[in-house]
């Protein structure tokens, strides 16, 4: 089962394993309510809210996406990774105070209670929906090639492997269990990610070597306007947007902010993800450039990392590390999704039928929920051997064609109390059919039904470029249609928008009060010393 490792390699693989299941039923025996299974009490500390933030990020499309890229492109896709940082300050700093405040369990709960009830089952629908169609879907496909490489598992056994494990520790722990679960997982991944970057670095001469195998361009973040893939208009101007629906208004990664014990913690919790979100561009991003050099191999691709962990490079021991931390990943993120995926399904569709459950009741039906997602995840792997490498690059982009309208009424829905639900929900039906119709006119082409036509340069414009000009469209018309209607009723925006956030106090409202001058100032002087830092950095590979 275990090819081509050593004894000591398995046994760090089945502690890894162990662990995990032992983290899952100690917390599974501490869930009393729906508060403690969905945000494990509203008591989880900075460090277990940073580390899960990150643990959940990163996952199979990262060692195989962001390696990837590496190899072909150089470092350039490291952008989502800094740019990530900047959100996450934004997470903490202007979102996170809103969230808290107003209670919620989920960020559609939070969108009726700032527009209308439509907008909320919108955003859960599509959020579910889009939870087992692309992060499930992907994360088995791409973790099932990964585990097909480097253990010679098939495709179909890797992907059960994972699915059952996330789900026997979400299912009995809940929130709690995954960010506790995930302090270990971060730890795990940074230490087995950066040892193999430490290791391929002297076996390609150091960095100064590296850079004199690998073409001069791959050491340099901005690209011009023309390129396909990653130009500074869109890295500048598109990325931001994505960042900003990804880290600041989606279950999956918001969830675990929700759960801090005050604002103080959720706010630490967030600048200690951006520090972490500083690594992959070298412990992920900069082993598919090593594998490029090491393999001496322009067209190594997806493989990159894969074949670098598979490779004589890592000594016995090590190598068990290294894979442990890429069961990490992949565990981690599919742990995150079924969780996020009961929460919403349990708090914004059952509840909302069944308003008089009992904190009992809500808990089950969570993990009869979760339960369903990791059957539904068991059901798929028979799919995945359908699933191209081409598919698997158009999932990464189809998130520029759903994440700017939900982006456009979260800013806009907090930065000006004179939108309305009318123009939310315009706004959201309106982008979706947009981002549907790109998605439908980009796969036409690719099949080479579209050719020398309107339709053609819809299909070719960047991805990045695309999400801005939807954010536009999306925001104009939310605009304009808040301002042909009425204006929004006094209970949609007292303390939900920033010109109305202190008019109103609720019982949550002391978890946004910092009693702690001093943590403030560190948060503000560590916020400053992250973004010194990226500038930093950019500067250095400009």
């Amino acid at each position: 089962m275990f090819q081509n490792l050593a004894p000591l390699d398995i046994t760090f693989i089945l502690i890894y394993f162990s662990l995990l299941f032992a983290v899952g039923f100690y917390f599974s025996r501490k869930e009393k309510s729906s508060t403690e299974y969905f945000l494990a009490g509203r008591r989880v500390g900075w460090i277990a809210i940073g580390a899960s933030l990150f643990a959940s990020n990163i996952s199979s499309e990262h060692f195989i996406g962001l390696a990837g890229s590496g190899a072909s492109r150089g470092l350039a896709v490291g952008h989502f990774e800094w740019i990530a940082c900047f959100i996450l300050l934004i997470l903490g700093w202007v979102f996170v105070p809103f969230y808290l405040k107003s209670g919620v369990f989920t960020m559609p709960e939070f969108l009726e209670r700032r527009y209308n009830k439509s907008s909320r089952m919108y955003l859960t629908s599509v959020s579910i929906v889009a939870y087992v169609i692309t992060k499930i879907s992907v994360t088995l496909f791409a973790g099932g090639l990964l585990l097909h490489e480097i253990l010679g598992w098939d495709i179909a056994t890797s992907a059960i492997v994972m699915v059952i494990v996330a789900g026997i520790y979400t299912i009995a722990g809940g929130l709690k269990a995954i960010v506790h679960v995930d302090v270990l997982q971060s730890s795990v991944l940074i230490l087995g990610a950066t040892t193999l970057t430490i290791l391929g670095l002297q076996e390609v001469g150091g960095f100064s070597g590296l850079q004199e195998k690998v073409p001069v361009d791959f050491f340099s973040m901005f690209k011009p306007l023309s390129d396909p893939d990653f130009p500074w208009t869109g890295i500048i101007f598109g990325a931001p947007i994505l960042g900003v629906w990804y880290w600041c208004t989606d279950q999956y990664i918001v969830q675990r902010v929700l759960g801090g014990k005050n604002i103080n913690h959720a706010r630490t919790g967030t600048i200690l993800a951006g520090f972490l979100k500083i690594l992959p561009v070298f412990i992920l991003v900069l082993p598919g450039v090593i594998a490029y050099a090491y393999f001496n191999d322009p067209d190594i691709g997806d493989k990159a990392y894969p074949s670098l962990v598979a490779s004589q490079l890592l000594p016995a021991g090590i190598k068990g590390i290294v894979i442990a931390s890429l069961l990490a990943a992949l565990i981690s993120s599919l742990a995150s999704c079924f969780n996020s995926s009961s929460t919403l399904f349990t708090m914004d569709f059952y509840r909302e039928f069944r308003p008089n459950s009992s904190e009992k009741e809500l808990v089950l039906v969570g993990r009869l929920a979760t339960t369903v997602l990791v059957i539904l995840g068991i059901m798929w792997v028979p799919f995945i051997k359908y699933i191209s490498s081409q598919i698997y690059i158009y999932l990464q982009s189809v998130q520029a064609y759903i994440s700017p309208p939900i982006a456009a009424v979260f800013i806009l829905g907090i930065l000006w109390k004179r939108v309305n639900g009318k123009g939310a929900i315009w706004s959201l039906i309106t982008g979706a059919i947009i981002g549907a119709f790109r998605l439908v006119v980009e796969l036409l082409y690719k099949a080479g039904k579209i050719e020398g036509s309107f339709l053609q340069f819809v299909a070719e414009a960047n991805f990045l470029h695309f999400a801005i000009f939807l954010f536009i469209v999306s925001a104009s018309i939310l605009i304009l249609v808040s301002l042909m209607t009425s204006s929004p009723e006094k209970k949609r925006v007292t303390g939900l928008t920033f010109a109305t956030a202190h008019e109103v106090k609720t019982e949550f409202t002391e978890m946004i009060e910092s009693r702690n001058p001093t943590w403030t100032k560190i948060n503000i002087g560590l916020s400053i010393l992250l973004v010194a830092t990226i500038i930093f950095l950019y500067t250095r590979f400009f």
